[in-house]
């Protein structure tokens, strides 16, 4: 039916990778850059110890960011990222948080990490020069 599709099929996913990976990157930066103040914003929250906490998602958001732009290790960096916005998502909806204005950007982010979770890295990565993975 489409028989040029097998030449474009890998591009939503490099777009995917790179959308979310620049968004993790530009929120986790602030969060890296001013570990003090983030370590306070995640007690506030909830979340104690705030330092550990707020470091691990500085690290992950940072970092993780700009492994999935660059197609390396994007399974398991997926799936961190998901698991965190899971966390995100229940600690805002148990705090009866509006989904407008208040958690329909985290649900997005969720699902493009599932996403790229389940379709890998895709052809256009680090993932599969080094190491032969789509």
């Amino acid at each position: 039916m489409y028989p040029l599709y097998f030449l474009y099929d890998q591009w939503p996913v490099l777009l995917l990778r790179l959308a979310l990976g620049v968004i993790l990157v530009v929120h986790g930066w602030p969060k890296l850059r001013n570990l003090g103040q983030n370590a306070k914003n995640f007690s506030g929250m909830g979340f104690r110890p705030g330092w550990l906490f707020g470091t691990i998602a500085a690290i992950l958001e940072f970092f993780g960011g700009i492994g999935l732009a660059l197609g390396l290790m994007t399974t398991l960096i997926a799936l961190f990222v998901s698991l965190e916005f899971l966390v995100i998502l229940f600690w805002r909806w148990v705090k009866r948080m509006p989904f407008v204005g208040g958690w329909e950007f985290d649900l997005l982010i969720f699902a493009a990490a599932i996403s790229l979770f389940a379709l890998g890295a895709g052809a256009y990565s680090l993932d599969r020069v080094w190491f032969g993975v789509l």
